[in-house]
Protein backbone atom coordinates (compact mmCIF):
# COMPACT_ATOMS: atom_id res chain seq x y z
CA UNK A 1 0.00 0.00 0.00
CA UNK A 2 1.00 3.60 -0.87
CA UNK A 3 -0.11 5.65 2.03
CA UNK A 4 0.85 9.64 2.08
CA UNK A 5 1.48 10.42 5.33
CA UNK A 6 0.78 13.97 6.47
CA UNK A 7 1.88 15.25 9.85
CA UNK A 8 2.75 18.93 12.31
CA UNK A 9 5.72 17.44 13.50
CA UNK A 10 9.29 17.09 11.90
CA UNK A 11 10.29 13.03 11.18
CA UNK A 12 12.26 13.07 14.89
CA UNK A 13 9.28 13.37 16.67
CA UNK A 14 8.71 10.14 18.37
CA UNK A 15 5.46 9.55 17.11
CA UNK A 16 5.74 10.59 13.82
CA UNK A 17 8.86 8.16 13.75
CA UNK A 18 7.69 5.45 15.27
CA UNK A 19 4.44 5.40 13.05
CA UNK A 20 6.70 5.87 9.73
CA UNK A 21 8.55 2.95 11.18
CA UNK A 22 5.81 0.74 12.09
CA UNK A 23 4.82 0.81 8.41
CA UNK A 24 7.69 0.55 6.73
CA UNK A 25 8.20 -2.60 8.63
CA UNK A 26 4.96 -3.70 7.56
CA UNK A 27 6.27 -3.25 3.69
CA UNK A 28 4.41 -0.33 3.07
CA UNK A 29 5.65 2.47 1.02
CA UNK A 30 5.16 5.72 3.12
CA UNK A 31 5.05 9.25 1.05
CA UNK A 32 5.95 11.78 3.73
CA UNK A 33 4.65 15.82 4.03
CA UNK A 34 6.31 16.20 6.96
CA UNK A 35 7.87 20.13 8.53
CA UNK A 36 11.43 20.93 9.41
CA UNK A 37 9.76 21.54 12.81
CA UNK A 38 6.58 21.98 14.97
CA UNK A 39 5.80 25.53 14.06
CA UNK A 40 2.48 26.55 12.31
CA UNK A 41 3.58 28.41 9.53
CA UNK A 42 4.95 25.26 7.72
CA UNK A 43 1.09 24.27 7.69
CA UNK A 44 -0.07 25.90 4.65
CA UNK A 45 3.05 24.18 2.64
CA UNK A 46 2.47 20.74 4.52
CA UNK A 47 -1.53 21.33 2.58
CA UNK A 48 -0.31 22.34 -0.50
CA UNK A 49 2.35 19.31 -0.57
CA UNK A 50 -0.24 16.19 0.10
CA UNK A 51 -2.74 18.19 -2.78
CA UNK A 52 0.03 17.37 -5.05
CA UNK A 53 1.26 13.73 -3.51
CA UNK A 54 -1.77 12.58 -2.81
CA UNK A 55 -3.55 11.56 -6.06
CA UNK A 56 -0.44 8.70 -6.41
CA UNK A 57 -1.58 7.34 -3.10
CA UNK A 58 -4.25 4.93 -2.06
CA UNK A 59 -5.13 6.46 1.78
CA UNK A 60 -3.60 9.65 3.55
CA UNK A 61 -2.75 8.90 6.87
CA UNK A 62 -2.91 12.38 8.87
CA UNK A 63 -1.00 13.03 12.56
CA UNK A 64 -0.22 15.46 14.73
CA UNK A 65 -1.73 17.96 14.37
CA UNK A 66 -4.57 16.55 12.40
CA UNK A 67 -7.20 18.70 14.06
CA UNK A 68 -6.15 21.50 11.75
CA UNK A 69 -4.67 19.55 8.85
CA UNK A 70 -7.32 16.69 8.53
CA UNK A 71 -10.27 18.87 7.69
CA UNK A 72 -8.57 21.09 5.24
CA UNK A 73 -7.14 18.07 3.45
CA UNK A 74 -10.79 16.27 3.00
CA UNK A 75 -11.58 19.34 1.47
CA UNK A 76 -8.65 19.01 -1.12
CA UNK A 77 -8.68 14.97 -1.89
CA UNK A 78 -11.40 12.12 -1.55
CA UNK A 79 -8.80 9.80 -0.91
CA UNK A 80 -10.10 7.61 2.26
CA UNK A 81 -8.53 9.41 5.37
CA UNK A 82 -7.43 8.00 8.83
CA UNK A 83 -6.41 10.27 11.39
CA UNK A 84 -3.96 9.59 14.13
CA UNK A 85 -5.81 11.68 16.66
CA UNK A 86 -3.45 10.55 19.47
CA UNK A 87 -4.28 13.71 22.03
CA UNK A 88 -7.38 15.31 21.48
CA UNK A 89 -7.27 19.42 21.61
CA UNK A 90 -10.34 19.28 24.13
CA UNK A 91 -8.51 17.78 26.67
CA UNK A 92 -5.39 19.29 26.12
CA UNK A 93 -6.56 22.58 26.62
CA UNK A 94 -9.20 22.21 28.50
CA UNK A 95 -7.81 19.64 31.33
CA UNK A 96 -3.64 19.73 30.76
CA UNK A 97 -3.23 23.23 30.23
CA UNK A 98 -6.19 24.43 31.65
CA UNK A 99 -6.90 27.40 29.08
CA UNK A 100 -10.55 27.06 29.25
CA UNK A 101 -13.84 25.88 31.95
CA UNK A 102 -15.53 22.87 30.79
CA UNK A 103 -18.76 24.22 29.23
CA UNK A 104 -17.15 27.41 28.12
CA UNK A 105 -17.26 29.02 25.01
CA UNK A 106 -13.40 28.41 24.32
CA UNK A 107 -14.35 24.72 25.66
CA UNK A 108 -16.64 24.24 23.15
CA UNK A 109 -14.81 25.75 20.40
CA UNK A 110 -11.71 23.37 21.54
CA UNK A 111 -14.36 20.23 20.85
CA UNK A 112 -15.72 21.39 17.83
CA UNK A 113 -11.97 21.30 16.59
CA UNK A 114 -11.81 17.57 17.68
CA UNK A 115 -15.46 16.85 16.07
CA UNK A 116 -14.35 18.68 12.48
CA UNK A 117 -11.28 16.13 12.11
CA UNK A 118 -13.22 13.53 13.06
CA UNK A 119 -15.79 14.24 10.38
CA UNK A 120 -13.31 14.35 7.76
CA UNK A 121 -11.68 11.45 8.40
CA UNK A 122 -12.88 8.10 7.62
CA UNK A 123 -11.39 6.76 10.69
CA UNK A 124 -9.56 8.38 13.91
CA UNK A 125 -7.47 6.65 16.57
CA UNK A 126 -7.80 7.18 19.82
CA UNK A 127 -5.21 4.78 22.77
CA UNK A 128 -8.10 3.75 25.02
CA UNK A 129 -11.94 2.89 24.86
CA UNK A 130 -12.53 4.94 27.82
CA UNK A 131 -10.96 7.85 26.04
CA UNK A 132 -13.09 7.02 22.78
CA UNK A 133 -16.11 7.14 25.32
CA UNK A 134 -15.46 10.50 26.91
CA UNK A 135 -14.89 11.92 22.97
CA UNK A 136 -18.42 11.19 22.31
CA UNK A 137 -19.67 12.98 25.30
CA UNK A 138 -17.85 15.98 25.32
CA UNK A 139 -18.02 16.28 21.05
CA UNK A 140 -22.00 15.35 21.40
CA UNK A 141 -20.48 12.62 18.75
CA UNK A 142 -21.24 9.36 17.39
CA UNK A 143 -17.79 6.78 17.88
CA UNK A 144 -18.53 4.63 15.05
CA UNK A 145 -15.20 6.25 13.28
CA UNK A 146 -12.98 5.46 16.22
CA UNK A 147 -10.38 2.86 17.26
CA UNK A 148 -8.66 1.99 19.60
CA UNK A 149 -4.89 1.72 19.37
CA UNK A 150 -2.37 1.45 22.47
CA UNK A 151 -0.06 3.41 22.25
CA UNK A 152 3.82 2.24 21.23
CA UNK A 153 7.40 2.93 22.37
CA UNK A 154 10.63 2.44 20.48
CA UNK A 155 11.47 -0.75 21.16
CA UNK A 156 14.66 -0.87 19.75
CA UNK A 157 16.14 1.39 22.46
CA UNK A 158 13.03 0.48 25.01
CA UNK A 159 14.05 -3.72 26.08
CA UNK A 160 14.87 -5.39 29.15
CA UNK A 161 19.08 -5.22 29.76
CA UNK A 162 21.42 -5.92 32.26
CA UNK A 163 21.87 -2.99 34.88
CA UNK A 164 25.17 -1.19 34.13
CA UNK A 165 25.52 -0.24 37.58
CA UNK A 166 25.30 -1.38 40.76
CA UNK A 167 23.77 0.23 43.85
CA UNK A 168 23.12 -0.25 47.31
CA UNK A 169 19.87 0.44 48.46
CA UNK A 170 16.26 -0.25 46.86
CA UNK A 171 15.97 2.67 43.79
CA UNK A 172 13.06 4.19 42.25
CA UNK A 173 13.28 5.89 39.11
CA UNK A 174 10.77 8.59 37.19
CA UNK A 175 11.24 10.51 34.37
CA UNK A 176 8.92 13.12 32.83
CA UNK A 177 7.83 16.45 32.59
CA UNK A 178 6.66 18.23 36.05
CA UNK A 179 3.42 19.26 34.82
CA UNK A 180 0.26 18.81 37.08
CA UNK A 181 -1.18 15.16 35.97
CA UNK A 182 2.33 13.56 36.82
CA UNK A 183 1.82 14.52 39.90
CA UNK A 184 5.93 14.82 40.54
CA UNK A 185 4.86 16.69 44.26
CA UNK A 186 3.22 13.29 45.33
CA UNK A 187 6.57 11.81 44.55
CA UNK A 188 8.49 13.65 46.95
CA UNK A 189 6.17 13.17 49.62
CA UNK A 190 5.91 9.47 49.27
CA UNK A 191 10.16 9.90 49.32
CA UNK A 192 9.57 11.71 52.85
CA UNK A 193 7.92 9.43 54.58
CA UNK A 194 10.59 6.45 53.06
CA UNK A 195 13.61 8.24 54.00
CA UNK A 196 14.57 5.60 56.47
CA UNK A 197 13.87 2.80 54.71
CA UNK A 198 16.79 2.48 51.95
CA UNK A 199 15.41 3.67 49.44
CA UNK A 200 16.64 6.48 46.45
CA UNK A 201 14.41 8.24 43.57
CA UNK A 202 16.20 9.31 40.85
CA UNK A 203 13.53 11.81 39.17
CA UNK A 204 14.30 12.96 35.40
CA UNK A 205 12.99 16.16 33.85
CA UNK A 206 11.70 18.96 33.75
CA UNK A 207 8.63 21.34 33.24
CA UNK A 208 5.90 23.54 34.28
CA UNK A 209 5.68 23.03 38.26
CA UNK A 210 9.69 22.04 38.21
CA UNK A 211 10.11 25.76 40.58
CA UNK A 212 7.14 24.58 42.42
CA UNK A 213 8.13 21.44 43.07
CA UNK A 214 11.54 22.11 43.52
CA UNK A 215 10.58 24.59 46.45
CA UNK A 216 8.35 21.73 48.08
CA UNK A 217 11.38 19.30 48.29
CA UNK A 218 13.66 22.13 49.74
CA UNK A 219 10.55 22.70 52.22
CA UNK A 220 10.48 19.02 53.33
CA UNK A 221 14.12 18.81 53.58
CA UNK A 222 13.84 15.45 51.59
CA UNK A 223 17.62 13.69 51.48
CA UNK A 224 16.95 10.22 49.07
CA UNK A 225 16.11 11.95 45.76
CA UNK A 226 18.33 13.01 43.30
CA UNK A 227 17.39 15.28 40.76
CA UNK A 228 18.45 14.61 37.12
CA UNK A 229 18.35 16.48 33.77
CA UNK A 230 16.77 15.39 30.72
CA UNK A 231 18.42 12.97 28.93
CA UNK A 232 18.91 11.63 25.43
CA UNK A 233 15.82 8.35 25.22
CA UNK A 234 18.67 5.98 24.79
CA UNK A 235 19.91 7.27 28.13
CA UNK A 236 16.81 7.25 29.94
CA UNK A 237 16.70 3.69 28.65
CA UNK A 238 20.17 2.99 31.16
CA UNK A 239 18.45 4.90 33.74
CA UNK A 240 15.25 2.67 34.12
CA UNK A 241 17.68 -0.38 33.85
CA UNK A 242 19.23 0.67 37.06
CA UNK A 243 15.84 0.89 38.62
CA UNK A 244 14.13 -1.67 41.04
CA UNK A 245 10.78 0.16 40.64
CA UNK A 246 9.63 2.83 37.85
CA UNK A 247 6.58 5.20 38.26
CA UNK A 248 3.86 6.06 36.15
CA UNK A 249 1.55 9.15 37.27
CA UNK A 250 -0.15 10.55 40.40
CA UNK A 251 -2.19 13.72 39.36
CA UNK A 252 -5.61 14.18 40.43
CA UNK A 253 -6.97 16.50 37.74
CA UNK A 254 -9.27 15.22 35.08
CA UNK A 255 -6.64 14.66 32.63
CA UNK A 256 -4.58 12.47 34.59
CA UNK A 257 -8.04 10.35 34.40
CA UNK A 258 -7.59 10.13 31.01
CA UNK A 259 -4.16 9.19 30.08
CA UNK A 260 -2.12 5.97 29.55
CA UNK A 261 1.24 7.61 29.25
CA UNK A 262 5.03 6.77 27.21
CA UNK A 263 6.01 5.85 30.77
CA UNK A 264 4.01 3.61 31.53
CA UNK A 265 4.39 1.71 28.34
CA UNK A 266 8.24 1.97 28.63
CA UNK A 267 8.45 0.52 32.28
CA UNK A 268 6.57 -1.99 31.17
CA UNK A 269 8.91 -2.15 27.77
CA UNK A 270 11.98 -2.35 30.41
CA UNK A 271 10.41 -5.72 32.30
CA UNK A 272 10.58 -3.12 35.10
CA UNK A 273 7.51 -3.27 37.80
CA UNK A 274 5.08 -0.20 37.34
CA UNK A 275 3.57 1.31 40.23
CA UNK A 276 1.11 4.27 38.80
CA UNK A 277 -2.52 5.65 39.61
CA UNK A 278 -5.58 4.05 39.04
CA UNK A 279 -7.40 4.83 36.53
CA UNK A 280 -9.53 3.28 33.42
CA UNK A 281 -6.78 3.84 30.15
CA UNK A 282 -4.36 2.04 32.16
CA UNK A 283 -6.70 -0.55 33.75
CA UNK A 284 -7.56 -1.71 29.87
CA UNK A 285 -4.08 -3.04 29.76
CA UNK A 286 -2.48 -3.89 33.30
CA UNK A 287 -4.03 -5.54 35.96
CA UNK A 288 -3.41 -4.57 39.76
CA UNK A 289 -0.88 -7.12 41.28
CA UNK A 290 -0.71 -8.97 38.08
CA UNK A 291 0.92 -6.47 35.57
CA UNK A 292 1.48 -3.52 37.36
CA UNK A 293 0.46 -2.16 40.73
CA UNK A 294 -1.78 0.36 41.38
CA UNK A 295 -2.67 3.13 43.99
CA UNK A 296 -5.23 6.05 44.15
CA UNK A 297 -4.58 8.77 42.84
CA UNK A 298 -2.56 11.73 44.64
CA UNK A 299 -1.59 9.84 47.57
CA UNK A 300 1.79 9.53 48.62
CA UNK A 301 0.99 7.05 51.63
CA UNK A 302 -0.31 4.70 49.27
CA UNK A 303 2.63 5.27 47.08
CA UNK A 304 5.09 4.62 49.85
CA UNK A 305 3.00 1.35 50.56
CA UNK A 306 3.04 0.16 47.49
CA UNK A 307 7.36 0.90 46.90
CA UNK A 308 7.92 -0.55 50.68
CA UNK A 309 5.86 -3.41 49.39
CA UNK A 310 7.19 -4.20 46.33
CA UNK A 311 10.94 -3.80 48.22
CA UNK A 312 9.91 -6.40 50.36
CA UNK A 313 8.64 -9.08 48.37
CA UNK A 314 11.01 -10.06 45.39
CA UNK A 315 8.21 -12.38 43.88
CA UNK A 316 5.21 -9.77 43.32
CA UNK A 317 8.20 -7.55 41.72
CA UNK A 318 9.28 -10.56 39.25
CA UNK A 319 5.16 -11.16 38.80
CA UNK A 320 4.64 -7.72 37.74
CA UNK A 321 7.53 -7.07 35.87
CA UNK A 322 7.23 -10.55 34.08
CA UNK A 323 3.39 -9.88 33.10
CA UNK A 324 3.33 -6.23 32.38
CA UNK A 325 6.39 -7.06 29.79
CA UNK A 326 4.17 -10.00 28.05
CA UNK A 327 1.16 -7.39 28.11
CA UNK A 328 3.76 -4.56 26.32
CA UNK A 329 4.85 -7.17 23.59
CA UNK A 330 0.83 -8.21 23.15
CA UNK A 331 0.63 -4.53 22.39
CA UNK A 332 3.02 -1.92 22.99
CA UNK A 333 5.80 -2.61 20.31
CA UNK A 334 6.33 -0.75 17.14
CA UNK A 335 5.83 -4.30 15.49
CA UNK A 336 2.28 -3.85 16.86
CA UNK A 337 1.85 -0.40 16.27
CA UNK A 338 2.40 -1.16 12.62
CA UNK A 339 -0.13 -4.06 12.53
CA UNK A 340 -3.03 -2.13 14.19
CA UNK A 341 -2.42 0.41 11.71
CA UNK A 342 -2.38 -1.37 8.94
CA UNK A 343 -5.67 -3.17 9.73
CA UNK A 344 -7.13 0.33 10.40
CA UNK A 345 -5.57 1.67 7.09
CA UNK A 346 -6.93 -1.91 5.34
CA UNK A 347 -10.42 -1.28 6.28
CA UNK A 348 -10.76 2.20 5.55
CA UNK A 349 -9.18 1.29 1.65
CA UNK A 350 -11.43 -1.52 1.15
CA UNK A 351 -14.66 0.24 2.44
CA UNK A 352 -13.49 3.40 -0.58
CA UNK A 353 -13.00 0.80 -3.02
Amino acid sequence: MKILYVAGREESYSRTRIVIRALEMRGHEVVKCLPPDKSFKHYPGLVLSALLKAPSCDVVLTGFYGQLLTPVIRLLTWKPIVFDMYITTYDTMVFDREKARPGSLKAKIYALSDWLSYKAANVSILDSNHVIAHFGEYARSSTSKLRRLFLAVDNTVIYPRERQQKHDGFLVHFHGEYIPFHGVKHIFQAAKLLENENVTFQIIGRGLTFEQDMALLKELNVQNVKILDPVPYAGLATHMAEADVCLGIFGDNMRAELVLTNKVNEAIGMAKPLITRRNAPVQELLQHKESVYLVDAASPRAIADAILELQRDEGLRQKIAENGHWRFLEHGTIQKLGEGLEAILYEVVSKKA
